[in-house]
């Protein structure tokens, strides 16, 4: 009898070991399909061309450099602003600059490749993860959220309504202040949607009959590309949206920041006091990657190819989903949507704000120019962004008329 339990006891670990690495295996291959699959398209770089029309000339360029170097001199001497910024316009860099300081106690100056944390500006790269399972067939928009997180609570909201900020949720940064017992300890993605399930905090409105913009919604957009992809959500948007692109300063939060990928901008107060990281910046996907303008750049021009997403799928994040009327501006999938005031262009934007930081991108398809702008000192110095938008995409008079008087 000893022999035969023995004998049992080896026959079931046996096959324990080999159940293992046949389910290891498995999910080796899963994770080798899913690579080869994404990576496919990355083949496809078909770009998006504009024709640069005549009248924009060597000198021109020249001019618009001269006049975007004084515009932001005199925003740092004299509104405050702290950062970096950078300025296209067919599809080339116009104006680049860094001004004030990473961090204001030694006095450590900024360049352009100092990164700064990109706020709700993350959740563009949030968008495009679940877009980029969408299009392998991991996801669809319209499932529900249970279907890959099994205790949320609440029933009828879907990933589609988590992209357009219809779900109706909560907040997850004012509840965890009730519901969180100890703020010495950072709180995770999964954490908010336990405290979720334990606690269900009351919804701000049903699904699907409000805008309401959300960060919980992207958190759990975050929650969800770990489950539909098999590995942690700052893994997957590292491998397949930052390393394929070459944005080689960009990464998600991290405690060391600084061994990541060099200078990190230091989030200071508007008094210019630091602002130190807290147990909510460990969540993921309403924010918490950090980037520089190079590199968003990058991403920028990215949007012009296929990439990283056929053209179409990416349309739908430029597409509203707000039916409200009277309404001045819309959304997507992690991108605003505005008609200029001034020359009628539509462009696709997005801010943040968060910890001492601000962030700012904006695109105009229709002369493939964007603006970007960082910083890390949330002073009100941003408050001009409607007259440098004047400035850049001004009336069609109004340029007649400054040609006239120039």
């Amino acid at each position: 009898m000893t022999i035969l339990r023995v004998q049992f006891s080896l026959f079931r670990w046996v096959t324990a070991l080999v159940f293992g690495l046949l389910l290891v295996s498995c999910q080796g291959s899963e994770e080798e399909k899913l690579h080869e699959q994404l990576t496919a398209q990355h083949e496809d770089e078909t770009r998006e061309t504009i024709e640069v029309p005549a009248s924009f000339t060597a000198a021109s360029a020249k001019k618009l450099n001269h006049q975007l170097d004084s515009i932001f001199h005199y925003l740092h001497k004299k509104k405050g602003f702290n950062g970096t910024v950078l300025v296209t316009k067919y599809d080339q860099v116009m104006y680049k600059g860094a001004f004030g300081y990473a961090d204001f106690r030694p006095k450590d100056t900024l360049s352009t490749e100092t990164s700064f944390q990109l706020a709700s500006v993350s959740k563009q790269f949030t968008a495009m993860a679940v877009m980029m399972l969408k299009e392998q067939g991991r996801l669809n928009y319209d499932d529900s959220v249970q279907q890959y997180l099994p205790t949320f609570p609440y029933k009828g909201i879907t990933i589609r309504q988590l992209l357009n900020h219809r779900s109706g949720l909560a907040n997850y940064t004012y509840f965890s202040d009730e519901l969180w017992p100890d703020r010495n300890k950072p709180i995770s993605n999964t954490d908010v949607v336990d405290m979720m399930a334990k606690h269900q905090p009351k919804v701000y409105y049903q699904p699907n009959t409000h805008f309401d913009y959300s960060n919980t919604g992207y958190a759990l957009l975050a929650s969800i590309v770990t489950k539909a992809s098999g590995m942690p959500f700052a893994v997957f948007v590292q491998k397949y949206i930052f390393k394929p692109l070459k944005m080689d300063h960009t990464f998600t939060y991290s405690k060391d920041l600084a061994t990541i990928a060099g200078k990190v901008a230091t989030g200071h107060t508007g008094g210019r006091r630091e602002r130190y990281p807290d147990y909510l910046d460990t969540v993921l996907g309403d924010k918490g990657v950090y980037s520089t303008v190079d590199d968003l750049y990058k991403w920028e021009q990215a949007l012009y190819t296929q990439k990283l997403v056929k053209k179409e799928t990416l349309q739908e994040a430029f597409t509203g989903s707000r039916p409200e009327a009277k309404k001045k501006e819309d959304y997507g999938f992690g991108w605003r949507i505005k008609q200029l005031e001034d020359s009628g262009d539509t462009v696709v934007y997005h801010a943040g704000l968060w910890h001492g930081y601000t962030s700012y991108l904006l695109r105009n398809p229709k002369d493939h120019s964007a603006l970007i702008i960082l910083s890390n000192v949330p002073n009100g110095s941003l408050n001009y962004l409607e007259e440098l938008r004047r400035f850049l995409y001004p009336a069609k008079q109004n340029t007649a008329t400054l040609a006239h008087k120039n």
